[in-house]
């Protein structure tokens, strides 16, 4: 509910606007701005639920750029001696404290945070310690599952990514072909989880899977070549991976299904679609 989109009914209007039905919350202001001619009593409005500057519950229609139990990273817009207040799409500034905060924040800096809620008081704070709110527990994954990560922090080894704001997992130099941002998302796979539960990730698909999509797409681009490739399972890996953006092994297992499938044939200086299929 607090910090969340719901979908509310509209109880009676008054002078400020409407009041909705909050349940165990117990009734919510809908202000007069966010108010349209079709809703009516009785109506369902889909509203984000945030407390106000007085620690009202209060529901808009502006968009959260994150809601609570998820990660960001957020503007800040002003710095006092108590904290950080950060944009996050609605009305009321995010609150940081200084003790959630790993580095004293500046104003307009950007910080990766997590949105969360203070049961005690209803409070909505961020904190950009994030990694106190890291599943650190063995995950229930499947090699080669897909999962949604967020690109969080830049290290030596690559890039450490937000799998399913839960865990984090690592995606190594050599798994990157493109540029990576931080704050993207993205879909990754599962590559590898450790026996201290470190979660590998690879932005390619795992396995066979991946063999079986890249042979189609090898195949596509025969055909879009005119059936021939001057390209073969001895060609430079560096080439193979500059047109395709693969690795020569998967590669040669791409034009080893192709070539089961009896879709080409392979000759001494590249492939050619097979033109008795």
């Amino acid at each position: 509910m607090i910090g969340q989109y719901n979908d509310l009914k509209i109880k009676r209007f008054c002078e400020k606007g409407a009041i909705l039905d909050g349940g165990e919350y117990g009734e919510i202001l809908f202000p007069k701005r966010w108010l349209k001619d079709w809703m009516k009593m009785g109506s369902m409005v889909h509203v984000f639920v945030y407390p106000d500057t007085k620690d009202q519950l209060v529901a808009t229609r502006e968009k959260a750029y994150a809601t609570v139990g998820e990660f960001a990273f957020l503007q800040v817009d002003l710095v006092n001696e108590k904290g950080a207040y950060l944009d996050w799409g609605v009305a009321r500034r995010l609150f940081v404290p200084i003790r959630e905060q790993r580095h004293r924040m500046v104003e307009d800096g950007i910080y990766l945070v997590y949105i969360a809620l203070n049961e005690q008081n209803n409070r909505i704070y961020g904190s950009a310690k994030y990694d106190h709110f890291i599943d650190k527990s063995r995950p229930n994954y499947e090699i080669g599952e897909s999962v949604e990560v967020m690109i969080a922090l830049q290290t030596d080894l690559g890039y450490k990514a937000i799998i399913d704001n839960r865990y984090i997992g690592m995606i190594y130099s050599n798994e990157i072909m493109d540029t990576l941002e931080l704050g993207q998302i993205t879909t990754a796979y599962i590559k590898r989880i450790r026996e201290d539960n470190k979660i590998d990730l690879s932005l390619n698909k795992i396995g066979y899977s991946r063999i079986e999509d890249f042979a189609d797409e090898l195949y596509d681009c025969l055909v879009q070549r005119g059936g021939v490739l001057e390209m073969n399972d001895k060609s430079d890996s560096t080439e193979i991976l500059n047109m395709f953006g693969v690795s020569k092994k998967t590669f040669k297992k791409a034009i080893g299904t192709l070539y089961r499938l009896e879709k080409i044939v392979i000759t001494e200086w590249g492939i050619e679609l097979n033109q008795k299929k």
